[in-house]
């Protein structure tokens, strides 16, 4: 879509082109998925980080791993294990007897773009030593607080929690993503060309990164321009309000949440050319922002089902 004048005069010449190839390659590399890619460069833009969620198999990792060698970002990748430990993370303050101080040796949090790969097959003290360096853009470590590369975008995977060896993420982990996404299984005429086509690994391999640094700062700085109605912030409260207080929600939407749909939000507008945001864009987001900071009763369904129906029983006024 081409971006409208409002829309090009946010963006530095050369971004929102570079964002269009960015996307278009991406989707070359995850056939059949363009929602989902659109969605994954939202929580970029976001300033936020994406959680992937789904079976094994249906391209969670490979999804991952086209958006870092796309980002052109510094790019570090942890395989998170039931014997993975927090230094392995954020790094360890190590002796040194000839300087006769303590050195830190940083971790592989230390990057521009992080894949926690299967975050959650690693037990809650491990993956709670990414709770600051997600909220914070910074780690401490033996009181020493060291920040972050900026920009810096976590993309974790997580299997699904009734599979063998999985631990399911706290409540305060989930709400550190962004966006949470499921890819599904692929569409006939894109699982035909999966099958037909070359090794996605290779293709990744071969990739050439189409952003940098600097373009990514510039349009999230964009983002934030992008306007936003009284009435607008009115229909979010609304469906803040509204999951308080909905059978079956136990804990409702904080206004954390609010601010994280309103961010994503207008990210998702400008990717399609628009400089304000639209009703349309928070309910095409609402799922992937508001179902995992749900906190359903037991017997009250899923938490996708829950946020679906809190989003249809808020009309825009």
């Amino acid at each position: 879509m081409a971006a409208s004048p409002s829309t090009a005069r946010m963006l530095p010449d050369g971004v929102r082109t570079a964002l269009d190839d960015a996307q278009a390659q991406v989707n070359a590399l995850v056939l059949g998925k363009p929602h989902e890619v659109r969605l994954a460069f939202v929580a970029l833009l976001s300033s936020g980080h994406l959680l992937i969620e789904d079976l094994p198999g249906l391209g969670k990792t490979t999804l991952a791993h086209a958006l870092a060698a796309t980002l052109g970002l510094g790019f570090q990748r942890v395989q998170f294990t039931s014997d993975l430990l927090p230094a392995d993370v954020v790094g360890v303050s190590v002796f040194d007897p000839q300087a006769r101080r303590f050195e830190f040796h940083r971790g592989p949090v230390f990057a521009q773009v992080l894949l926690a790969d299967e975050i959650n097959r690693a037990p809650p003290r491990t993956q709670s030593a990414l709770l600051e360096a997600m909220a914070e853009h910074q780690v401490t470590v033996d009181g020493i607080t060291h920040a972050l590369p900026d920009p810096f975008f976590v993309i974790a995977t997580q299997n699904p929690v009734d599979l063998s060896g999985t631990y399911p993420l706290p409540d305060s982990q989930l709400d550190r993503f962004l966006l949470r996404l499921a890819l599904g299984y692929p569409g006939e005429a894109a699982e035909r060309d999966l099958l037909a086509g070359a090794d996605r690994r290779d293709m990744i391999a071969r990739t050439t990164a189409l952003l940098d640094a600097e373009q990514v700062l510039a349009a999230r700085q964009a983002v934030n321009a992008v306007h936003v109605s009284e009435a607008l912030v009115g229909y979010v409260q609304a469906l803040l309000a509204r999951s308080r207080r909905h059978p079956g929600v136990r804990v409702g939407l904080s206004p954390r949440a609010g601010l994280a749909l309103l961010r994503a939000a207008r990210a998702y507008a400008m990717l399609l050319g628009r400089a304000h945001v639209l009703p349309e864009d928070v309910q095409a987001l609402f799922n992937q922002v508001a179902a995992h900071r749900l906190v359903a009763d037991s017997d009250a369904g899923s938490d996708a089902a829950l946020a679906k129906a809190i989003l249809h029983a808020v009309p825009v006024d």
